[in-house]
């Protein structure tokens, strides 16, 4: 098979970051610089950053509630990053990141094939979120927010949403993309910054009561439920 999707099936990272791996010169295969498409097959040895990598045969499927400060990233340069906060002893990636000023349900696995389903914008997967502004809710902004908001910055029209009011300056809010820091960026372009944004549901999965900082492994039912509804909106 194909390097990047090996390194995906070893729950390093999904296809599209081993290609950046690649890019970076970081993979060796047998020991000689990996390119890409190169092919890999069980006698292979993978390495990336000088460690070798192989496919894992259990799965290991996390929900996370993420704290504010800590950094959806495993490098080692990144203080507050997730290996370090975590400790979890074996290798896992994250399904959808939250930016570090962000909290909430992060899905972390080591289930390459999913990450890819999930990461694959096209799907329209919903992510669900509570989000608290600086300033009253108008009906005009939450209307603005649903149609879909052009940001100069990314040079993209978000999706259309839905959204609610929950409170004098809350709202909730389900996108199907996830694009870089996107409710801030939307909220900014009618002149509103988020306060405090958290992560509550993930296609399937809910935050339910997990306290900030803690993590458990999701129920069978769980996980076979989330694949279906990936696998249906693929």
């Amino acid at each position: 098979m194909r390097i990047n999707k090996y390194l995906s099936e070893c729950g390093l990272c999904s296809r599209r970051e081993a290609d950046r791996l690649l890019e970076a010169g970081r993979i060796y295969i047998n020991g000689k610089k990996a390119e890409a498409g190169q092919q890999v097959d069980e006698n292979s040895l993978v390495e990336v950053d000088g460690k070798e990598v192989r496919p894992v045969e259990a799965k290991t499927y996390l929900m996370f509630y993420k704290p504010v400060g800590v950094v959806c990233t495993f490098e080692t340069r990144e203080k507050n990053n997730l290996a370090n906060y975590l400790h979890y002893p074996v290798r896992i990636t994250y399904a959808g990141r939250l930016d570090k000023n962000s909290e909430g349900l992060l899905l972390l696995t080591d289930d390459g094939d999913l990450i890819n389903e999930m990461m694959r914008g096209k799907n329209g997967h919903e992510k669900e979120y509570a989000v608290t502004v600086n300033k009253p809710v108008t009906d005009d902004f939450l209307e603005r927010m649903e149609a879909g908001v052009y940001l100069k910055e990314l040079d993209v029209t978000t999706r259309p949403c839905t959204i609610r009011q929950t409170g004098e300056k809350e709202f909730r809010i389900i996108l199907t993309q996830g694009l870089n820091r996107q409710i801030r960026r939307m909220c900014e372009a009618f002149g509103y910054r988020v306060r405090t944004l958290k992560r509550e549901r993930v296609v399937s999965v809910l935050l339910g009561d997990l306290k900030p900082g803690d993590y458990r492994e999701l129920t069978e039912e769980e996980v076979c439920t989330l694949k279906e509804k990936v696998a249906a909106n693929g």
